[in-house]
C-alpha cells in the first residue's frame, strides 16, 4: 500500500467512525470505498489517522485506536 492510499483510507475511517461502530462495521464500511483494502492495511491507516488527527478530533482518534489495537492484537494471535 503506497503513501496516497494510505491517506484515502485514513480520511475514510476519520469519515466514517462512530463510538458505537464494532470492529467488523467499521471494516465493511471502509471496504465500501477501498474494496481492495485488506483487513491490515485498514488497521495501518487506522493507526496512521490517529497520529496525524489526535489533535483534531479526540473522539474519534480514540475510537480508531481502540480498532487497530483490537485489529493487531487479533492478527497476532492468528
Amino acid at each position: 500500500m503506497d503513501a496516497t492510499e494510505l491517506q484515502a483510507i485514513s480520511d475514510t475511517l476519520m469519515r466514517i467512525v462512530t463510538p458505537d461502530m464494532t470492529p467488523k462495521q467499521l471494516i465493511k464500511a471502509a471496504r465500501k470505498e477501498h474494496p481492495n483494502a485488506s483487513k491490515r492495511d485498514i488497521a495501518r491507516a487506522a493507526f496512521f489517522s490517529i497520529i496525524a488527527n489526535a489533535d483534531q478530533d479526540h473522539g474519534k482518534a480514540k475510537n480508531l485506536q481502540a480498532f487497530a489495537i483490537a485489529e493487531r492484537t487479533q492478527n497476532g494471535a492468528e
